[in-house]
């Protein structure tokens, strides 16, 4: 095996086989979250796109800086799924089926979505801090980003790719993908670039709350089993989990 295929394998093969082995088994009853999100995605890009709809997914699921808060939370949950109208819907929906779709096999349905809510909802919450910080700041925004529609599915997409990277040790896609966000933001530096940017802060947070958790789990098993430092035995760390 060459030293390439060696790191891929042990870059992405746990995450493959978690992926491949659930889909096995179940097929695509292994992801019925992912293919609701993606027809709902799909039902709200043919809705507002008619006379009669625009204004209906305006009013229900896009999120602007300068709505009112309680309205913007309101609205933030179906806000994932609402694709941007500048933007090729294909795209969307294939970001949905992919990484909604391998997060719920190796993290389940609830984790999932909690965690592309965290990823939107840190989104839509940097947005305003942005526009009082103003443009002269390196994360400030204009105060004409207060009536851009927020990032939609993309956001929590960004979000969830890095969650399921770091916890499945695929560090360095992880870098990757965080990577090419910055780049985004230096080559276009608008509202949307920011706002991945702030999903992946808020994801890396929960990536150390998780450790956290786990260590702390982790050491309470060892002592009350007499293999870690007060039994005598080598402490042997299981894998993370979240």
């Amino acid at each position: 095996m060459s030293a390439l295929a060696r790191r891929a394998r042990a870059e992405w093969g746990p995450l493959f086989s978690t992926v491949r082995d659930g889909l096995a088994t179940r097929r695509w009853r292994a992801v019925p979250m992912t293919l609701a999100a993606v027809c709902l995605t799909a039902l709200f890009q043919y809705v507002q796109n008619q006379p009669w709809g625009f204004r209906f997914v305006q009013n229900i699921g896009c999120v602007r800086a300068d709505d009112p808060l309680w309205l913007a939370l309101l609205r933030t949950p179906l806000s994932l799924f609402v694709p941007a109208l500048d933007l090729p819907v294909w795209g969307a929906l294939a970001q949905l089926l992919i990484v909604f779709g391998i997060a719920e096999i190796c993290l389940g349905r609830w984790r999932t979505l909690l965690i592309a809510y965290a990823a939107t909802l840190a989104g839509t919450l940097y947005a305003r801090v942005g526009i009082e910080l103003g443009p002269g700041n390196f994360f400030g925004l204009p105060a004409s980003d207060a009536q851009v529609v927020d990032t939609g599915p993309s956001a929590a997409v960004v979000g969830l790719a890095v969650f399921v990277c770091w916890r499945y040790r695929a560090y360095f896609t992880a870098a990757l993908v965080t990577a090419l966000m910055v780049v985004e933001v230096l080559v276009k530096n608008n509202l949307a670039g920011k706002e991945h940017l702030a999903a992946i802060a808020a994801v890396l947070v929960l990536c150390v709350l998780s450790a956290v958790r786990h260590r702390r789990g982790g050491t309470r098993s060892d002592r009350s089993d007499g293999s870690g430092p007060e039994g005598g035995g080598p402490g042997v760390k299981p894998p993370i989990q979240s």
